[in-house]
């Protein structure tokens, strides 16, 4: 297994690692809308939080010789299910069909106190 771990996305903020990667699979943790370098969460809105977390997946998934385009499962986590739609309006302009198996979840409470998080599972 090798980590993953690139200053473009934020520094995990516990004990775990950006990715992992095993085989020829890369394993995303869940990101949040933390901007590489914060400690709190400046970002406001769905949508503009739904921008960052997958910019921050661009990142990993970059660091790890992959891209959206190799995704093959996501996990969206949302605190608030009436976030759904604009939420997905975002997600959809980074993939293209075929689109990446997904789950979309609604929890209590993220991290920071995100409205979204999102993981994902790549090939390289």
């Amino acid at each position: 297994m090798d980590v993953i771990l690139t200053q473009n996305a934020p520094e995990p903020v516990g004990p775990y690692s950006q990715a992992i990667v095993a085989g020829k699979m890369i394993f995303c943790s869940g990101q949040i809308p933390l901007s590489p370098g914060e400690t709190s969460l400046s970002i406001q809105g769905i949508k503009e939080q739904t921008v960052q977390a997958l910019e921050n997946l661009r990142e990993i998934l970059s660091a790890g010789h992959s891209s959206f385009s190799q995704v093959v499962k996501t996990t969206v986590y949302l605190t608030d299910m009436n976030h759904f739609p604009a939420c997905n309006e975002v997600y959809e302009s980074y993939f293209s069909a075929p689109y990446p198996a997904r789950s979309c979840v609604c929890v209590a409470a993220l991290p920071k106190g995100a409205l979204i998080e999102i993981e994902a599972i790549a090939i390289q």
